[in-house]
């Protein structure tokens, strides 16, 4: 994530920020623009920016922050629209009369938009299923039944993410945690996991990459719900940490490849946040290092940069921020998403 300031006192924000706790100004997200923007108001509801990138266009907000304060994007004055982009991605929301509905809501608008300006900055193009009903995207926020029956599965399907509202809970989040045997679980890696399965029918499957895939990660031919049952039956190999990211990306190819997918995507946002920010980590011998490929190059910066987050986090009195370690296996599968991705980036038409 870029570094941003209020375009009235300079002072920093963050991308979730909906005002300037300096000057006070209302902020917005221009994705038109790639830019956080602090707003003075115009006239019919409409907004200005001194920011010279905005060159003096009118903006109106989102109707999900005017109305819910879950979204603090802005579209141009003369869209037909009257939701952002982010939010025309999400076709179902929670029952707002229920309470704590709209907190979830929000926290789940907060992670998605997060991990679609991510996607954006490597260049991987999204857009709605209302747009692009063929292999465009949406979101379905569900909760489940008040008595207990039928729990919502998050997942995808052919485009559909479905994020359970129960996962922006953060005690019930922590429970599943535990009860998976997992390092982490966030709402953000909730999204980047579904997200790669989506982006797998892309540029896997629909880009004629599937011998390469099978090379790296298994046949995904293989019954998916009878891996998955032996995987919640037997639980991972003894040996999955030699060639998986993960224990659950055992299970089965498909989602060896997602876990990989927001793996990748978990790295290069750290990193170029990192680098707004001016963090320099310097690998352990840089002249060894100087004749590597890029890819090579940024799982150095990598390596440095989670033994220098995994230390500050223990001086906290805190576990390690980043508990994982990368094997061989695993960084060849990252390579490949990595690969895949450069692909789409230079040639988006073919994404």
């Amino acid at each position: 994530m870029r570094l941003f300031h209020c375009a009235h006192c300079a002072n920093l924000v963050y991308f979730e920020n909906h005002q300037c706790v300096r000057c006070g100004h209302v902020l917005a997200f221009v994705p038109e623009l790639q830019r956080m923007t602090s707003l003075d108001p115009a006239r019919d509801d409409t907004w200005r920016s001194p920011d010279p990138a905005a060159q003096r266009r009118r903006f109106r907000l989102c109707q999900n922050y005017v109305q819910h304060h879950v979204c603090n994007w802005a579209l141009d004055a003369d869209s037909p629209e009257t939701l952002c982009r982010a939010c025309r991605l999400t076709r179902v929301i929670p029952e707002l009369g229920v309470p704590g509905n709209q907190q979830a809501w929000y926290k789940l608008e907060v992670a998605k938009r997060r991990v679609l300006q991510n996607l954006t900055t490597l260049g991987l193009p999204w857009t709605s299923k209302r747009e692009n009903p063929a292999s465009g995207l949406a979101f379905e926020f569900l909760a489940d039944a008040p008595d207990g029956s039928a729990p919502v599965m998050t997942g995808h399907a052919e485009g559909v993410i479905t994020l359970a509202l129960a996962e922006a809970d953060d005690a019930e989040r922590e429970r599943r945690r535990l009860q998976m045997h997992e390092p982490f679980r966030t709402l953000v890696g909730h999204f980047r996991h579904e997200l790669g399965h989506y982006y797998w029918d892309r540029l896997v499957r629909d880009a004629g990459r599937l011998d390469a895939f099978r090379e790296k990660f298994g046949d995904e031919r293989a019954d998916y719900s009878a891996a998955l049952e032996a995987h919640y039956q037997n639980g991972a190999p003894a040996d999955w940490r030699e060639r998986f990211v993960s224990a659950y990306a055992s299970a089965h190819p498909w989602e060896d490849w997602a876990e990989t997918w927001a793996h990748y995507l978990h790295m290069v946002d750290t990193l170029e946040t990192a680098e707004a920010c001016g963090v320099r980590v310097t690998p352990p011998d840089q002249k060894k290092y100087a004749g590597h490929d890029a890819f090579e190059r940024m799982m150095d910066q990598w390596f440095a940069l989670t033994h220098m987050l995994n230390n500050l986090t223990r001086s906290l009195g805190q576990n390690d921020a980043y508990p994982f370690v990368l094997s061989t296996t695993t960084r060849q599968k990252i390579r490949f998403v990595h690969d895949l991705v450069g692909e789409a980036m230079s040639n988006p038409g073919a994404a």
